[in-house]
Parts: C-alpha cells; structure tokens; sequence
C-alpha cells in the first residue's frame, strides 16, 4: 500500500463524515453495513451519503466487500492514510507531502512540509514544537519526516506473537495494531527526546502515522571508511548509549547497523550517532519513562 494523496484535495466535507463514519463503525464491525454508515455520518439526505460512499470506494479509501451476507464496506489503509492526513493538516502540523524515502517491514518513510515557525500549531496532546532545522529558505518551511505504520505485510505477520501490541487481548486487526505501534514510538520517542538522548524530535502523533524531525545524516551501514580513531571514539559512544538506555530500564531489541544514524559535526570533529528503532516489548519497558499523547 502506497500512499496517494491524488484525491486528498477533492474531498467534501460530506464525504469527510462518510469516510469518519465507516471508521468509527469499524471499531464494533469488520463490514460496515451501508445504513450504519449513513446513520453515523448524520447527513440530511440519504442520496448524499450514498454519492459520498460511491466516491470514496472509486478513491479506494473504502471497499465493498463481495459475497458479505449484507451491503456494506471495510475502511482501507488508504482511508486510514487520509484520515491521518486530514487531521494533520487542520492541526496545521503538516503543509504538504513529499515523496517516499524509504519503506521497511513495518512502515513507509516519507518526506513532508511543515508550515512556516510563525503559523503556530493548534494545540493538541500529541505535539511539541517544530525544530528549526532543515529549514527552507524560499516558502520559510522545515522537511520533516512522516512515519507511516503498516504492520501486516508479508514479509512479517509474525507480529502479533513477537511484539506486545495486543497485550492481553486475543485479537486485533493490522489497522488497529498499526495505531497501537505509532503511539507507543511516539511515547518512547518523546520520553527518551526528553531525557536528553539523540532521537529524533518528536511532533505529533494520529492514528498510525507520527511526524518527527529529519535527521541529517547517514545510516551507519553506509559508512565506508573511518579512521582507526574515529572508529574506537564511534564504538565507545554507542556502547555508552546502550549504557544509558539500561539506566533508564529500556533494553534496545534491535541496536544495529541499520537503526543508527550517523551526523557529521565538523565544528566539534566528531559523529553523533543516533539510534532509530521501534520501541521495546513491554517486558524489557517495566521500568520505562512514561509520557502521555492523545489522539
């Protein structure tokens, strides 16, 4: 699933309250039945909810499901996508979307626009302040990066046993549980940013997708070539940071190669590692700092 913002901006507000409403239905139903939809999103008249209905299934954020034993329709990652989206936007985190930069087993990476420093944010449980780095000077807007969770791919649908998400429950689709894990980064993203560590800042959090600052530099695979004194100064660092994770009770499950970003700092002739993952299994975060984020 690709993110395609192509219908974004054709959207009524009427068809905003269908797609909210098949949303909400799907918290008790996995096939929302047509007339539950049109009772929720609460439109005067019915051809309009039906029109509605007809053009988000054409945009393929809503789908109808075949040989279903009634009429009715599943939310996609797609109307998942725009719902997020949208909600960013009104909260004017976001300005516009860029292009994908990197997609893993659990998410996309994409590049966004967020508006100038001096249109302040609406206030909201899932923000801090804009960093100011990376900063355009043509429209006065910061690159930041948007995390996309898709928990459920192919390549690792093992997640539901390897991870915490569900905790006690016995079940949960992917839509769910890729909530559950864009607000636990966002948690521990947060708690760890202000402890001081080298993390990504954290700016908000909806649904599945979390914004976070860009960070200049390179993914430790990368890295060719150090000298034999950069190297040992590199080493030392990062074993003090798993040091410093442990203090605070967090045991990193995946500190490697390819969760570690390298930034140059010319000015002070060192790299400044830092450490991109997902968040700890409950049993290994007992201990950890807590914050707390609304939707």
């Amino acid at each position: 699933m690709k993110l395609d913002t192509t219908h974004l901006r054709y959207l009524t507000p009427e068809d905003w309250r269908v797609l909210t409403a098949v949303e909400i239905g799907s918290k008790n139903h996995e096939v929302i039945p047509t007339p539950l939809i049109i009772q929720i999103s609460n439109l005067r008249s019915g051809s309009g909810a039906h029109k509605s209905i007809s053009t988000l299934a054409k945009a393929n954020l809503i789908a109808r499901v075949k040989n279903a034993k009634y009429d009715g329709y599943r939310l996609t990652y797609g109307g998942l996508d725009y719902l997020s989206l949208h909600t960013h936007f009104q909260r004017r985190t976001l300005h516009s979307t860029g292009p994908c930069i990197g997609t893993g087993k659990e998410s996309d990476i994409h590049i966004v626009l967020a508006p100038p420093p001096s249109a302040d944010p609406k206030s909201n449980g899932s923000q801090v302040k804009i960093p100011s780095s990376r900063q355009q000077s043509d429209t006065n807007r910061q690159q930041c990066i948007l995390k996309i969770h898709r928990l459920g791919r192919i390549s690792f649908r093992t997640i539901k046993t390897n991870r915490d998400y569900l905790r006690h429950r016995h079940s949960g689709n992917w839509m769910y549980m890729s909530r559950l894990s864009a607000r636990k980064e966002f948690t521990f993203m947060t708690a760890l940013h202000n402890l001081g560590f080298p993390v990504p800042t954290p700016i908000a959090w909806n649904r599945h997708t979390v914004v976070m600052s860009l960070i200049e530099g390179t993914p430790l695979y990368q890295v060719r070539h150090l000298e034999a004194r950069e190297a040992r100064a590199l080493y030392a660092e990062l074993m003090a940071m798993i040091v410093r994770l442990a203090d605070v009770g967090l045991i990193h499950g995946d500190f490697n190669e390819f969760n570690i970003m390298i930034e140059e700092r010319e000015t002070q002739e060192q790299t400044n590692p830092t450490p991109l993952s997902p968040p700890p299994s409950s049993e290994e975060s007992q201990n950890a700092p807590q914050t707390k984020a609304e939707e």
